[in-house]
């Protein structure tokens, strides 16, 4: 095998590990997101679409010639000539193989290179909707906690009110029976009065009863002695 064909086949043999590779599950898009922009290969970020074709026209030049060689090597060739070199056959059998080998061989390097950088892409592209998807699911949850933070506030503000309500409404009964409580004592102590008054008036009213009873019974006693003395009188 010549040079060029050894190096075709070389990197047919990396392109088909570094396919498996990438087609490896444990590996997430966004590690070889990372790996895509490290600083070994951001050197080579730049160049990418120019190593991409260069090596594009490379391999589509090495298969038209396996192409070439091997449509060169299939002609058919006149019976008196294989007739008079017997290993002619051998050798042209030799040169027909290994041009479809290399045939194969460019075949398959330059269908590789293109999923592999079609891989690439795709496994770019993954990894920057997971990054969307991930901003997207943070700025949701944030305003989903600024929303049930206004929520919570709204309700603190509103309970707040309520409780002010309901202390207000509190306090204005609490001055209504402050009043009230007032009122009565002014009643009570008016009704009091009334009663020291009404006693102070039965207890003058009661010395005035006894008074005048003793008063009756002093003229009472007057006037049974002079009664007495009259009736002494007519007898004499």
């Amino acid at each position: 095998m010549s040079l060029q064909w050894t190096f075709i086949a070389t990197f047919l043999y990396t392109e088909i590990f570094v396919v498996a590779l990438l087609l490896l599950p444990v590996i997430s898009a966004q590690r070889w997101q990372k790996i895509f922009r490290s600083r070994l290969l951001n050197a080579f970020r730049s160049y990418s679409n120019l190593y991409f074709n260069v090596f594009i026209v490379i391999l589509l030049i090495l298969f038209a010639d396996s192409i070439r060689d091997v449509r060169k090597y299939s002609e058919p060739k006149e019976e008196h000539d294989l007739q008079s070199n017997p290993g002619a056959e051998t050798a042209l059998n030799m040169k027909l193989f290994r041009a479809q080998r290399n045939f194969y061989i460019a075949g398959f390097s330059l269908f590789l290179f293109l999923v592999l950088r079609r891989l690439v892409t795709l496994l770019s592209r993954e990894a920057q909707v997971c990054a969307a998807n991930e901003a997207l699911k943070r700025q949701a949850e944030s305003a989903s906690n600024a929303a049930k933070q206004m929520m919570e506030e709204k309700e603190a503000t509103q309970n707040s009110k309520n409780e002010k309500d309901e202390g207000a409404e509190l306090e204005k009964k609490l001055r209504q029976s402050q009043q009230e409580t007032s009122s009565l004592r002014s009643d009570l102590k008016s009704a009091e009065a009334n009663l020291s008054a009404m006693k102070s008036q039965a207890q003058s009213t009661n010395k005035a009863h006894d008074h005048l009873l003793e008063e009756h019974r002093k003229l009472q006693e007057k006037l049974d002695q002079l009664e007495g003395k009259d009736g002494s009188r007519k007898d004499d």
